[in-house]
C-alpha cells in the first residue's frame, strides 16, 4: 500500500509541452496588440476618409477589406492576451481557467478582445461595399434559348 500512496504526485500538475507552447505563442503574439491597434486605427482613418472623400468603389472595397484584415489580427491579438495573462495551465485545466477569468485583469482584457471582436463583426455586415464587377463568373452570351 505504500508503494501506491509513494506513486502519488505532491503539488501542483505541471503544464504539458504542448500547453507550454501554445502559451509561448499568445505572449508573442500579445506582445504585437499596441502596434496592431494603431494600424487597424490607421486602416480605419484611411477608409472613413475615402468613404468622406466620395472614393471609387474599387478604392473603398481595397480600404474595407484592409480594414478587416487589420481588425482580425488585434482581435487575435486580444484574444491571446487573454490566453497569455490566463497562463499555461489554463489551456488543460478548466477549472483553473474558470478561476483566472475571474480575475480583474483577465476580465478587462476579455471585454477588450469582446468589442473588437464586435467591431471587427459589424463592419463586415454593415461596413464592406459590395465587390467591384459582382461575384462570381459572368453568364456567356447565348445567341439562341434552347428550349427544355
Amino acid at each position: 500500500m505504500s508503494a501506491r500512496l509513494a506513486a502519488v504526485n505532491h503539488g501542483r500538475k505541471q503544464p504539458s509541452e504542448n500547453s507550454q507552447a501554445h502559451y509561448l505563442t499568445d505572449v508573442a503574439l500579445a506582445a504585437n496588440f499596441d502596434r496592431l491597434l494603431a494600424t487597424a486605427g490607421d486602416a480605419e482613418r484611411e477608409y472613413r476618409a475615402a468613404q468622406a472623400a466620395g472614393g471609387s468603389l474599387d478604392e473603398l472595397y481595397a480600404l474595407a477589406k484592409k480594414l478587416d484584415a487589420a481588425l482580425t489580427e488585434v482581435m487575435r491579438s486580444a484574444f491571446a492576451a487573454v490566453r497569455a495573462e490566463i497562463g499555461p495551465r489554463g489551456y488543460e485545466d478548466r477549472i483553473y481557467r474558470r478561476k483566472a477569468t475571474a480575475k480583474p485583469a483577465v476580465h478587462a482584457l476579455n471585454a477588450e478582445a469582446e468589442r473588437l471582436l464586435t467591431l471587427r463583426e459589424t463592419h463586415r455586415l454593415t461596413g464592406i461595399p459590395p465587390r467591384p464587377g459582382g461575384v462570381g463568373v459572368p453568364p456567356e452570351p447565348s445567341a439562341s434559348h434552347a428550349a427544355h
